[in-house]
């Protein structure tokens, strides 16, 4: 009976630990993946803002998709060529709240909605939407793998 109880109480310590380590656990809040990740919002709002075409290779990953406010998806090399050519030109993004980033070990999910003016895609925009930004960290820190935004309708 003892060995019984013994056995029970180490199985039941490593189903605790082994719950504990989930991939899905997330950090706690304010860690150093979070500010990391805060941080790099704001260098890809710059980024995007000055056409920084040389910052925005680096943030975006090789295999980096946007789903736009119409549901269209590009890749990298998509995006890159509207803003290397002009069609896409920001002129402002403006936070209308405060960014939500959750990290969960080596990936990042931040949340927020954003008042964006400029062009895209060679036609004026000028709106609120709801971003999702997916950030994944590897070798060479975060980077961006995919974005959404969806239009809000006006208020």
């Amino acid at each position: 009976m003892k060995r019984l109880i013994s056995q029970l109480t180490i199985n039941m310590v490593l189903l605790s630990f082994a719950l504990g380590q989930s991939p899905t656990a997330q950090e706690p809040a304010n860690s150093t993946s979070e500010q990391e990740v805060r941080q790099m919002i704001e260098k890809y709002r710059t980024a995007i803002l000055q056409r920084d075409v040389a910052t925005l290779e680096k943030i975006w990953a090789d295999d980096y998709v946007f789903v736009n406010a119409a549901g269209n998806v590009l890749t990298k090399t998509e995006r890159l060529a509207n803003i290397k050519s002009g069609a896409t030109a920001l002129d402002s993004i403006n936070h209308q709240e405060n960014v939500t980033v959750r990290v969960y070990q080596n990936s990042a999910v931040a949340t927020s909605r954003v008042m964006l003016k400029g062009k895209y895609s060679g036609q004026p925009i000028s709106g609120e939407y709801r971003s999702t930004l997916v950030w994944v960290k590897g070798l060479e820190g975060w980077q961006l793998v995919s974005n959404q935004l969806t239009a809000l309708k006006p208020k």
